[in-house]
């Protein structure tokens, strides 16, 4: 499969991580009585993995996120040539899937993109108003723990078939943790897309959601290569 196409790829199961995560956080966390809550967001995110992992996972190995490609690189599992182009796509596909979600949000009244659209922060811009070094502490290890499930689950001796939904269910599970701390990002594209149109305190912030994802994930590209010895899966999920 070409480059291109797998960046295209790239660029439309990225668009539907956040079009569908950040929706849900945006469009339907808070109704009164009917609301999904964070449980429902958690799930979201998890489903959008799932499932694009189902559609384009034969295609670019659906990583969907900055931060897995560079753990893929460093676990030897992806080549480094590929990279760039898988990030740009990645970005690309995460601020129109936030452009989406900002044209239908705000044709409700009352609409303010200043409420964030789904923002990742620290501080006063974290949802309980947690600090930078517990944001930084945990998205490095929740963006590591994402990693070694993905190496683990597409590992060639792992059973086969069962991937997306170990990877879906990491996702969920780690927004459970998470969304109360950052809103949780574990993926700098996922926080760019939002902070593009929130600009202001998001744009500010983002560097910590670009910095600790890619730690947490070259690192468990080293752990895991050290633990279970390289094997080269055939797959980039």
């Amino acid at each position: 499969m070409s480059l291109a196409k797998r960046s295209i790829a790239e660029c439309i199961g990225t668009f539907w991580l956040v079009l569908g995560g950040c929706g849900s956080a945006v469009l339907a966390c808070g109704l009164q009585n009917v609301g999904i809550g964070y449980l429902g967001v958690a799930l979201a995110f998890g489903l959008t993995v799932l499932t694009m992992a189902y559609a384009i996972g034969h295609i670019s190995g659906c990583h969907l996120n900055p931060a897995v490609s560079v753990g893929l690189v460093v676990g030897r599992r992806f080549p480094i040539s590929d990279l760039v182009p898988y990030v740009i796509a990645q970005v690309a596909g995460a601020i129109l899937g936030a452009g989406v979600l900002y044209l239908i949000a705000s044709g409700k009244a009352g609409f303010d993109v200043a409420g964030g659209m789904a923002s990742n922060g620290y501080g006063e811009h974290s949802p309980e108003k947690y600090s930078l070094l517990s944001c930084l502490i945990l998205e490095i290890v929740l963006t590591f723990m994402f990693l070694m499930i993905i190496l683990g689950a597409t590992d060639k001796r792992a059973p086969s078939g069962f991937a997306p939904i170990a990877i879906g269910l990491g996702l969920t599970l780690i927004h459970l943790i998470g969304i109360p701390v950052t809103n949780l990002s574990v993926n700098p594209a996922r926080s760019t897309g939002p902070a593009v149109f929130v600009g202001d305190w998001a744009l500010a912030q983002l560097w910590l959601f670009w910095l600790a994802p890619i730690v947490g994930a070259a690192i468990a590209g080293i752990v895991y290569a050290a633990i279970a010895g390289e094997c080269d899966s055939g797959k980039q999920e």
